[in-house]
């Protein structure tokens, strides 16, 4: 039985009828540097891990060997939050009156605001804010009882969600978390299970760019178990949950989720008088079945993919271009296609320095690395100056 993941990948590449050259062909990765991982003479990155799994078709066994052979990877943290609901002091002295339709319309107005701010610009520019308007919407609904009060909770359950987002996008984990589970305790209180659900939506998206495909798969099973969220909700957690089994390397439960995914959100129901909860983009399913095939090792499926959807995607929503840009972009590449990869990633730069994201930069620094191994390449040498610019912007 084959013990490392030189063994292990040396065993299904014979099983499969390939030679070495063969597989190096197929995964793009030189023969000198394949047989060096088969003697176990160098250890292999996730990358090259999924792309062996989704040649030789061995359902994540690579993925999960070059996971438990490599360095130890990070457990999810077990971060004890308190929550707000009776904590910090009431802005001001005193007591207010109670907010009539106009001011709790004018401050949802104000979040929606924020949020399409959001879509096109750094998370740093919405986050003080973010905060500053849930501090003050959040005050209020301590204040009054009610109809006027769940509807205050709501609206700050709405905007602490989202301000857990930014902070991920701003690169702060920790903060992403306590304002996820922040909106978590809020919803509750108002009585709305789409954002308790979603909570562990938010939490599974931390887990996949940690690359914790088991705790991506937990949290967004959580999602769907916890209580009585609605179809779209349900849809984006089944949709997380792909990811996860995509990042295990598990095809069959990848398909699986995705096709449970879409029979949910063909049964969700229009848009409340909330923002909908989640991407804004207009087929996010198959965005997020581009970025899984990639995850799988099907890399020009995954291009094609998003090839496609990105041509549906406003120009306005300039997070969303930057993020399944840059993966369509290290898809062409990890495909063998540099001249395409190159030529989507020019499109995609402006983007990508506009909306300033720490995971938006994570798949850069991963395209950097793959580029770079085509550093001689005419199209590589144009872009990558602007490439390395970007990365080193902070």
């Amino acid at each position: 039985m084959a013990e490392t993941f030189g063994e292990l990948l040396r065993a299904h590449r014979l099983a499969a009828g390939l030679s070495m050259g063969q597989l190096a062909k197929l995964t793009h990765y030189s023969k000198g540097y394949l047989s060096k991982i088969e003697n176990d003479l160098k250890p292999p990155t996730p990358t090259l891990a999924r792309l062996c799994d989704g040649v030789l078709d061995v359902g994540g066994r690579l993925v999960e060997a070059a996971a438990c052979g490599g360095p130890a990877l990070g457990r999810r943290q077990v971060l004890v939050v308190g929550t707000m609901l009776g904590v910090g002091a009431l802005a001001g002295n005193g007591a207010r009156s109670v907010p009539d339709e106009q001011v709790i319309a004018g401050m949802r107005t104000s979040f929606e605001q924020l949020r399409e701010l959001g879509l096109r610009t750094s998370p740093a520019v919405v986050l003080e804010p973010l905060k500053a308007l849930h501090h003050t919407v959040h005050a209020l609904a301590r204040e009054n009882a009610g109809v006027v009060g769940t509807r205050l909770l709501l609206l700050a359950a709405r905007i602490a969600e989202y301000t857990g987002w930014m902070s991920q996008e701003a690169g702060d984990e920790q903060n992403a978390v306590w304002w996820t589970r922040q909106a978590s305790e809020l919803s509750r209180a108002a009585g709305d299970p789409d954002i308790a659900s979603y909570a562990f939506v938010r939490e599974a998206g931390i887990a996949l760019y940690r690359q914790d495909a088991a705790g991506t798969i937990s949290l967004a099973q959580q999602a769907q178990w916890i209580g009585r969220a609605g179809s779209r909700v349900l849809a984006l957690a089944a949709r997380r949950e792909a990811q996860g089994h995509a990042l295990a390397g598990d095809r069959h439960a990848t398909e699986s989720a995705f096709g449970r995914a879409a029979r949910l959100m063909a049964c969700a129901s229009p848009v409340g008088p909330y923002p909908a909860l989640g991407t804004s983009a207009p087929d996010p399913l198959e965005l997020a079945r581009g970025w899984a095939l990639s995850d799988l090792g099907l890399n020009a499926e995954a291009a094609a993919v998003l090839d496609r959807q990105l041509t549906s995607v406003p120009a306005g929503s300039r997070r969303t271009r930057a993020r399944f840009g840059v993966r369509r972009s290290l898809a062409h590449a990890l495909s063998g296609e540099i001249e395409q990869s190159c030529h989507t990633l020019a499109d995609t730069l402006d983007d990508v320095a506009h909306i300033d994201s720490a995971t938006v930069r994570a798949d850069l620094r991963q395209l950097a690395r793959t580029l770079g191994r085509w550093h001689n390449h005419g199209a590589v040498r144009e872009v990558y100056p602007d490439l390395k610019r970007l990365l080193a912007h902070r």
